[in-house]
């Protein structure tokens, strides 16, 4: 199954984290073959926000709230179960600082396509 692992902290306490623990614990993690894809993300400063309302698009330079722990990164995992995505998740180097938050991943692709499948069969069956 695979999970989410949004890294969360105070942009702040970034620097109590030695980027080499991060690239390490990266390498580690991907060469396993838990890892699908990981990023590290620039400064709230950097973020703007799209939304639209009513048709009419609004971007404002920022993050969407006003948070004390800001997204600075993420991790796309594999895991058997949620038992072992946390326990990849409590690797993650900024979990000392900040939080790891970990989500199932809706498998939204699959579903649709499952679903067309069924229709495309039933069109064919008509």
């Amino acid at each position: 199954m695979k999970y989410l692992c949004l890294v969360y902290l105070e942009e702040s306490r970034l620097d109590e984290l030695p980027d080499e623990d991060c690239v390490a614990y990266d390498t580690a993690i991907r060469s396993s073959g838990r890892c699908l894809a990981s990023e590290a993300l620039q400064s709230v400063r950097t973020a703007t926000t799209v939304r639209v309302r009513k048709g009419k698009v609004s971007v404002t330079d920022g993050p969407f709230a006003e948070t004390k722990e800001q997204l600075a990164g993420f991790y796309m995992i594999e895991a058997k179960d949620l038992d072992e995505a946390i326990r990849l998740a409590a690797g993650i180097p900024p979990a000392r600082v900040g939080s790891i938050e970990v989500r199932p991943i809706r498998p939204i692709r699959e579903t649709v396509a499952g679903v067309d499948a069924l229709q495309h069969a039933s069109a064919e069956g008509s």
